[in-house]
């Protein structure tokens, strides 16, 4: 099967990154841009990011989770640290985050070390999900082969009798990661292809250095 794609085209138009106007922390200028994002109205899940790691088979995998909070140390989301995606942050912690933005025209890329955070911190976030949700998590064996789905449906009915009429605790095998960034770059598409790039580094003193690539 062949779909020649060629003659897609688009225009950016939308914005401009100017290096001499970026502020000397990233994180400032996310949040700036993620608040600018929710402004706009347009985007259904702003906080949805690719997230990729490297597996023991050495190749990188990417899949969409959900940033839950922004810190000045980076940035949260939550997931079962038996799964696919814990395992191979327990073997290798560096992965990439990639936020996509297209009504804006932008795009982040966070390279960084992804690390577990505080068991209190995650028992706090959990007890904030919905219930169907909190079931979900001890029902799943996340990333683990079945047979069928009924094998997931049984599963969450003998939890959903196991605690009922009572709080569901959170899974120890299920929390939060905070990724701190190493590297952070912002794009902004521009005409004719000639987007901006920014990139900050972070400097051995903690310091960040400020890089404009070409498109």
């Amino acid at each position: 099967m062949e779909k020649d794609l060629s003659n897609y085209r688009k225009s950016y138009q939308k914005g401009q990154l100017i290096k001499a106007t970026a502020p000397e922390n990233p994180l400032e200028l996310f949040q700036k841009w993620f608040h600018e994002v929710e402004e706009f109205g347009n985007t259904e899940e702003p906080n949805a990011m690719t997230l990729s790691t490297i597996g023991k088979d050495l190749f990188p995998k990417s899949r969409v989770v959900l940033l839950k909070k922004l810190t000045w140390e980076g940035f949260v989301f939550y997931t079962n640290y038996q799964s696919e995606k814990g395992r191979a942050i327990a073997e290798n912690p560096n992965v990439c985050l990639s936020f996509f933005w297209q009504g804006l025209e932008q795009q982040v890329i966070v390279k960084g070390m992804a690390e577990k955070i505080a068991a209190n911190l995650s028992d706090g976030y959990f007890e904030s999900r919905p219930n169907g949700s909190k079931l979900g998590a001890w029902a799943s064996n996340q990333s683990e082969i079945i047979e069928k789905r009924e094998v997931l449906e049984d599963n969450l009915k003998r939890f959903e009798e196991k605690f009922k009429d009572q709080e569901i605790p959170r899974p120890e095998h299920w929390g939060g990661y905070l990724v701190k960034p190493v590297s952070i770059e912002f794009w902004q598409g521009r005409d004719n292809r000639m987007h901006d790039r920014i990139r900050y580094t972070l400097q051995e003193e903690f310091s960040w250095k400020i890089e404009r690539l070409a498109p």
